[in-house]
């Protein structure tokens, strides 16, 4: 009597889709926690010559996120790019994550010991309350909170002006961003100016109208999931297709920067969106 083959089709096919299953899980985990370093070059024809080749990193969103322990990973990731400064933008902490003791000043103590070091609240540090205090802490651990206030950075014999401004989730009362430019200029005239401000969807109808020559900022996350030919797939605010979550943008004269941030917050995911240590060096040219 003949034997009838075996039918393995069906566990073959289980066996892939497990495999499947488990690189898809693999590159989303590598997506959401393997630092990218991106580089970025805007030119300025007013930029002070001395601040020619000057190197930013900026970094934001890091939603209490580790990259390797203590963050060692994003400390040496950082100090590889040399930087001239550090800006950090905001949602340094995350509403939807438990919040260690020693986390803001060892972020502090970490970035501050690579280069001057500026930061901006998020509307995540709102959200949580607590703003003073960490304000505080992160000023005793060696970084520049910038509230609503600007001040003169010097390179080479030459100045610009820093400014930094609060998320609108703060105080109610708190001083805004357009009486902030007009102090600027009352006190500086018409000098080249970079604006921190943490939420990048503010710039096209807002701060781009501010006279600042450059604005730098996260909030946007890079989109979430970034697909070809999109500039992200859903906004924080849960929005579709959104603008303005990456990289270089211009509008009313004035440019804007988006790192596209280093952690998550709540159950939200990156997909072709690694966290990112931006460097943006800035460059004199018509």
């Amino acid at each position: 009597m003949a034997k009838h083959p075996r039918k393995r089709r069906p566990l073959r096919l289980a066996s892939a889709l497990l495999l499947l299953a488990a690189l898809a899980a693999l590159f989303v985990r590598w997506s959401n926690t393997s630092l990218q370093t991106a580089r970025f070059d805007p030119v300025f024809a007013d930029l002070p010559e001395g601040f020619e080749g000057c190197r930013a990193v900026v970094l934001g969103d890091l939603h209490t996120a580790y990259f390797g322990e203590d963050n060692t990973e994003l400390f040496d990731a950082v100090r590889a790019e040399a930087p001239d400064y550090i800006f950090f933008v905001g949602d340094l902490l995350d509403t939807f994550h438990d919040i260690p003791a020693d986390y803001a000043a060892g972020v502090a103590d970490g970035l501050s010991a690579i280069a001057p070091t500026y930061y901006v609240t998020g509307n995540h540090e709102w959200a949580i309350g607590g703003v003073p205090e960490l304000k505080a802490a992160l000023t005793e651990h060696g970084v520049t909170v910038l509230s609503n206030q600007f001040l003169r950075l010097e390179r080479n014999g030459d100045a610009i002006v820093l400014a930094g401004i609060d998320d609108p989730n703060g105080y109610a009362d708190q001083k805004s961003p357009e009486e902030v430019a007009a102090e600027i200029r009352a006190a500086c005239g018409d000098p080249f100016w970079v604006l921190l401000a943490h939420r990048n969807n503010y710039f096209p109808e807002r701060y781009s109208l501010l006279g600042a020559d450059l604005v730098v900022s996260g909030h946007g996350h890079g989109g979430l999931v970034r697909l070809p030919f999109t500039d992200g797939l859903i906004s924080v605010e849960r929005t579709l297709f959104p603008s303005y979550t990456a990289g270089l943008y211009e509008e009313n004269g004035s440019v804007l920067f988006v790192t596209r941030g280093l952690g998550n917050t709540g159950s939200t995911f990156r997909l072709f969106n690694r966290p990112e240590v931006a460097v943006v060096t800035l460059h004199r040219g018509a």
